[in-house]
């Protein structure tokens, strides 16, 4: 009751209207590796223009690309996984207020992809339109938000293609051979016998090479081999991590040899301009999907074109095994081509399932449909970018996935929203009986937040998604201590002074939550829209937000929030018949301490 008289002594200041159009883009803070640095607080209530903002729009877009996933199979989980991490990163660049071009797409050219057409009783073309569907609505399920979706079967793509090969023969790079060697059909590619295991299999795919001899056209990669050392000399930044990096150099100062860019016999494919009776070997062809994405619907497509659209690629997202592909052939591809290197080439690690290397022959496959639809995009999203360190190699395991899931999103986020709301509507009427900014005067929780939130930035912008989302989480933690050592039901029963800080201590909770909502919604999207949902804010207003948003003081004395609900369900699992443990989704039954610290990865 203490809370409600005091409520009804407060001028309420409501939130202003939601915008139409995201806010501009502050000036960036440097990342500091001091964590006594404070960063830039602001009163600004959300969604307010901050003074002194930058309009963005005449900088250069963050192109960012998934590889072109190759159709001769249905999506996998390693092909989500990259996915998943790269919608991450570019809605944590769309909050800093960048102009964004999410790439992503099919490579549908190759021996494979007729073999598989051919086995499956379907034509090459009905095969590639079945496959790359399948990839479109995994990425829905998964919440990704692509904005460029390219299938190297396009017309718009054969003619980019086409104008980059003779651009590259007329600079005198291509030249015809006859060649022999050991080929892996699974990789399309001719491999060095020094590469192969016994009975000379591929390493990577573990089955025997076979021997080829073709009449082909030839990249002289070889020509190229002083300018990449200059360039992974010069910038080190090229390739990474730093690891990833070596891996290449390696490559390199081994001797470049010249690739074959043309087959003879494989009919499905893009046909050599200047000679129709072979196809372009399809590396050569899928690469340039990254360029031909950024055409618009042109009539009469071109090269310059799509360059002129956005290129260069900021960042480059691909798994360890087609690192050669991007970090060499590539950029020599494109020196040759006189075109802009892209800015980064980042290799990330294989996952694994319990400790063992997924496989079909091994019946340990990990389905990314199965798995959403179980347990929801935001479970899965987040676990595997919170457990696997962004490049090295992960591991899944149910009950992990279980454990932190249930651990991190239910209990740490989710019960301290649902707990804290419960007392807003038992002592304030669920409305907010003070601003965030006066609630938090002189406390260190407010420091707190701020110095976790820089933390978080940091992480984004050094790719260390894994270390992001602990900093964010870090935030829910520290909520929930600081609830348990206030108890704020403790203030109110008392009345007085104690109700006036036990009403402050909710209002600091809540504006913690704002901010968790934002600082996690590249991770978590679905989720983090529930709790903004549940903070009484629109669907306008949560898209309209920036990093900036992050700082300190946007909630409104006033404001007036719905009555609580579960914002994500936690994952239980129960027997049936004393035997097999089934999984279901349960809504969160009773509140729980949520003192303890973070679960350790």
């Amino acid at each position: 009751m203490a809370g409600r008289a005091l409520l009804s002594s407060l001028r309420p200041y409501p939130l202003l209207a939601p915008r139409s159009s995201p806010l501009p883009l502050l000036l960036r803070r440097r990342c500091s590796s001091s964590s006594s640095a404070a960063p830039r607080v602001s009163s600004l209530p959300l969604g307010a223009d901050p003074e002194g903002a930058k309009e963005p729009s005449k900088a250069p877009p963050f192109v960012l690309t998934t590889p072109l996933y190759y159709v001769n199979a249905p999506p996998h989980m390693g092909s989500a996984y990259t996915t998943i991490a790269a919608d991450a990163i570019a809605r944590f660049q769309r909050l800093l207020g960048k102009k964004v071009i999410f790439i992503t797409g099919t490579d549908e050219h190759g021996e494979k992809i007729a073999a598989a057409a051919e086995a499956s009783g379907n034509s090459p073309s009905e095969h590639c339109n079945t496959i790359s569907h399948s990839y479109r609505l995994l990425w829905a399920d998964l919440d990704i938000k692509y904005d460029k979706f390219i299938r190297t079967t396009s017309s718009r793509h054969e003619a980019v293609v086409k104008e980059f090969y003779s651009r590259v023969l007329n600079n005198g790079d291509i030249y015809r051979a006859d060649y022999e060697g050991l080929y892996c059909i699974n990789c399309e590619e001719y491999k060095d016998e020094k590469e192969l295991l016994e009975n000379k299999c591929c390493p990577m795919h573990l089955k025997p090479c076979v021997l080829r001899k073709e009449d082909n056209f030839f990249f002289a990669l070889s020509k190229y081999q002083k300018k990449l050392e200059d360039l992974l000399l010069s910038n080190p930044d090229f390739v990474k991590p730093s690891f990833r990096l070596n891996e290449v150099q390696s490559w390199i100062n081994g001797g470049l040899r010249d690739f074959s860019i043309s087959r003879s016999s494989v009919d499905w494919g893009i046909p050599v301009p200047n000679d129709n009776k072979q196809t372009i070997y399809v590396w050569f062809d899928a690469l340039l999907g990254y360029i031909s994405a950024l055409l618009e619907n042109e009539e009469s497509p071109s090269l310059q074109q799509a360059v002129n659209s956005g290129w260069p690629a900021s960042l480059h997202l691909i798994g360890k095994d087609i690192l050669r592909f991007h970090a060499v052939y590539w950029p020599a591809m494109l020196m040759s081509a006189g075109l802009t290197l892209p800015k980064m080439v980042f290799g990330h690690g294989f996952l694994t399932k319990d400790g063992m290397k997924m496989g079909k022959s091994l019946g340990n496959t990990l389905e990314p449909k199965d798995l959403v639809h179980r347990f929801g995009a935001d479970a899965v999203r987040y676990f595997f970018l919170r457990e696997v360190e962004f490049g090295n190699d992960g591991d899944y395991s149910e009950d992990r996935f279980i454990n932190i899931v249930n651990a991190h999103l239910a209990n740490t986020v989710g019960n301290l929203l649902n707990r804290t709301l419960g007392l807003l509507k038992k002592n304030c009427q669920s409305t907010l009986p003070f601003d965030s900014m006066a609630a938090a005067e002189g406390n260190p929780f407010k420091d707190t937040v701020e110095k976790l939130v820089e933390k978080a930035r940091c992480h984004y912008e050094n790719l260390s998604l894994s270390a992001a989302c602990e900093s964010v989480l870090e935030i829910g933690n520290a909520g929930n201590l600081y609830i348990d050592e206030h108890a704020p039901w403790s203030g109110f029963k008392q009345g007085g002074t104690s109700s006036e800080m036990a009403a402050k201590d909710l209002v600091i909770i809540l504006e913690a939550m704002r901010i968790i909502a934002i600082a996690l919604s590249p991770i978590t999207p679905s989720l983090c829209w529930r709790i903004f949902s549940q903070l009484g804010f629109s669907e306008d207003q949560l898209g309209a937000l920036t990093w900036s948003d992050t700082d300190w003081g946007r909630l409104r004395a006033g404001h007036i929030m719905p009555d609580p609900k579960p914002v994500f369900a936690r994952i239980e699992t129960e027997k049936e018949g004393g035997n097999d443990s089934n999984l279901k989704v349960v809504k969160n039954k009773k509140k729980v301490s949520r003192s303890e610290g973070l679960v350790e990865a």
